[in-house]
């Protein structure tokens, strides 16, 4: 039995489907049991619970051959730190209750860095905290930018006919398709060949500005021009606000991403093929992009 929290997220949604079509039984943790319906006809077993309630998620995993372990974001929490740390404490609480001995848990890179990197250093303590289990053998996926970020562009680009963000327009960036995320913790589940604690960075595709990516947006919804232009802090706190994010996510992310402008946060391993993903940004753009784009679902 593996178990997958995060089930009907990007990435975890993509582990349950594989392990299940690989024949492996899977229970499928969620917070929503109408979310959890489309795994359960694919044949999961659905287990509704929170991740920061540690006593549902000791029974969730009892039995685990192993777990795919994450911490979903709650972009709209004025205490987003403390949240993070909140379910991490309940998950290695709960790995400890119920004995696992394997888990794949999806981390970032930038984690090896203590502070001053946004959300990313709720994952470091992630890391930390389940390297003091003795017993668990973790492999900590510390993950690229992910390209899914970019669909927050469709607004801006339809409001002001230009890509814009925090980032530096010529900062190369590891970007990565969620899909190969959890494709990549489905092998790793799989395999169960890393003992200890151990990391893997994956890092998408190639690396790629975000000038680069605005062209590549462009080049697929009749745009050849597009920009991406790097926008004052304050503006993108504002836009992001009325998004409906809590101004406290909103400062962290704009911390990370001072992060990454700086190069205080960064990769660490050299680029090869276990840290290589198959999932180019043009792919993606056509996948996800183009389709939210014009009002269409991505394909399932």
């Amino acid at each position: 039995m593996y178990v997958i929290a995060g089930a009907t997220g990007n990435t975890g949604s993509v582990v349950a489907k594989t392990l299940l079509a690989k024949g492996q039984s899977v229970r499928a943790i969620g917070r929503n049991a109408d979310h959890l319906k489309a795994l359960a006809s694919r044949g999961a077993e659905p287990f509704v619970c929170d991740l920061t309630d540690q006593d549902a998620l000791t029974k969730a995993f009892t039995g685990a051959r192993a777990v795919y372990a994450m911490i979903p974001p709650a972009v709209t929490s004025e205490h987003y730190r403390a949240h993070q740390d909140q379910t991490t404490d309940s998950i290695a609480g709960a790995i400890e209750k119920a004995g696992v001995k394997h888990a794949v848990c999806l981390s970032s890179f930038g984690a090896d860095k203590p502070d001053r990197t946004g959300p990313v250093a709720g994952l470091q303590y992630f890391e930390e905290r389940l390297n003091k289990i003795p017993s668990l053998n973790a492999l900590y996926l510390r993950a690229g930018y992910f390209m899914e970020n970019t669909l927050a562009q469709i607004g801006i680009i339809k409001q002001m006919d230009v890509a814009a963000g925090p980032l530096r327009a010529d900062l190369k960036l590891p970007m990565i398709a969620t899909r190969d995320i959890g494709a990549a913790a489905a092998e790793d589940l799989l395999k169960l060949d890393f003992h200890g604690h151990k990391t893997r960075e994956l890092l998408g595709q190639r690396d790629l500005t975000m000038m680069e990516a605005a062209a590549m947006i462009g080049d697929q919804i009749a745009k050849p021009d597009l920009q991406y232009v790097q926008a004052p802090n304050d503006q993108i706190r504002a836009a992001m606000i009325g998004m409906g994010m809590s101004a406290n996510f909103v400062d962290l992310i704009l911390e990370m991403a001072g992060a990454l402008n700086s190069g205080h946060m960064r990769a660490v391993e050299p680029r090869g093929p276990r840290n290589t993903t198959p999932t180019s940004y043009e792919t993606f753009v056509k996948d996800e992009f183009v389709p939210r784009y014009y009002g269409k679902s991505a394909a399932a």
